[in-house]
């Protein structure tokens, strides 16, 4: 990755011996990157490690039940997760087909404010990191340090995360980003 290798670069011309940055963005920049949306979460159920897992912990059988609270839901107003069946499995499958449609005009999901933050969020990293490598030195490593792992506080789904984006972007203010 071009941003890795030129923090990296910098890194080592202003910090002598220091890698916490460059590691800072690699494990970040890729956690930006590789948010689950709901592709990825209908081809996480459809492994086969799950179906092993779980019979193996359980010989002689187990009823699987899917917690989920749809976007359609959730658009109608609906407050609370539904329960399904292996039957949803259906479902999984045409979503992990249908995920050439990611971040298309044609995305289902895409167009939640949850998606349009996460497909930003790796490009507004990137500006944060590049500025943050202008006159990099040994004064400003530490600063550039806590910019680079910030990222750690995005977690959850929907409302959670975007709470964690707000958080994340009010450190970002608080160290003068």
């Amino acid at each position: 990755m071009e941003l890795v290798k030129r923090v990296r670069e910098v890194e080592a011309a202003a910090v002598s011996g220091e890698t916490r940055l460059s590691e800072g963005v690699a494990r970040y920049m890729f956690k930006l990157m590789a948010y689950k949306d709901e592709y990825e979460v209908a081809r996480l159920h459809l492994t086969n490690d799950l179906a092993t897992a779980l019979a193996a912990e359980f010989p002689g059988g187990v009823t699987v039940r899917y917690n989920l609270h749809p976007p359609l839901l959730r658009a109608l107003g609906w407050k609370r997760k539904i329960k399904l069946g292996r039957w949803f499995d259906r479902a999984f499958r045409l979503l992990v087909a249908m995920r050439g449609l990611r971040g298309t005009a044609l995305d289902p999901f895409g167009y939640a404010e949850v998606r349009r933050v996460e497909r930003a969020l790796p490009g507004e990293y990137r500006a944060l990191v590049e500025k943050a490598l202008i006159g990099l030195s040994p004064e400003t490593y530490e600063r550039a340090v806590k910019l680079a792992n910030l990222p750690d506080v995005i977690r959850g789904y929907e409302a959670i995360k975007l709470r964690n984006v707000q958080r994340f972007r009010d450190g970002v203010r608080a160290l003068g980003f």
